[in-house]
């Protein structure tokens, strides 16, 4: 027997998906009650920060006033905005691209440990060498095409060749 032994799940398939299913019941109602609260921080900060307004008592007058400073607080809102939204802009084009960058392992450690890191990993060392005679007497054979070989043989003209060949040979 191997000493790692696969252990079988307590769990039956039906129980773990039992268990699934309210997981993921539970986040959706965490969800909803978050967006719910947000929606009331929303509301509460508005309140705040933007009393009523009672018109009917106002003036002609007074409602132009009103607006006027109506309009030039959202002008600056409109501005701070813009600013906001230039800057990211500015700043993803600005990003530079990420690039590939080899670092060695000694390097590596070297940034992790610091002044601490003696030992020396040298990785090529372990390394197996091939021996490169071997691979040129591979490269030096020559490989004729066999189709090539088969129609220049092919027919009369083959065999006088063949024949000539055979001549050259004996004298």
């Amino acid at each position: 027997m191997s000493i790692f032994l696969q252990r079988k799940s307590k769990i039956s398939a039906s129980r773990k998906l039992m268990l699934k299913s309210l997981l993921v019941a539970t986040a959706q109602e965490a969800l909803e009650q978050e967006l719910e609260e947000k929606e009331e921080e929303k509301e509460k900060y508005l309140e705040e920060k933007t009393p009523p307004i009672h018109t009917s008592c106002m003036s002609l007058a007074e409602l132009k006033t009103l607006c006027e400073e109506l309009y030039a607080k959202i002008d600056v809102v409109d501005e701070e905005r813009y600013d906001i939204e230039a800057k990211v802009l500015h700043n993803t084009r600005e990003r530079p691209s990420l690039r590939r960058v080899r670092v060695s392992a000694d390097a590596i450690l070297r940034s992790l440990l610091g002044s601490k890191h003696k030992v020396s990993l040298d990785l090529r060392a372990n390394l197996k060498s091939v021996k490169k005679d071997d691979t040129e007497k591979e490269k030096t054979v020559e490989v004729n095409d066999w189709r090539k070989n088969v129609e220049a043989m092919s027919g009369m003209e083959g065999r006088k060749k063949m024949f000539d060949a055979a001549m050259g040979q004996n004298q």
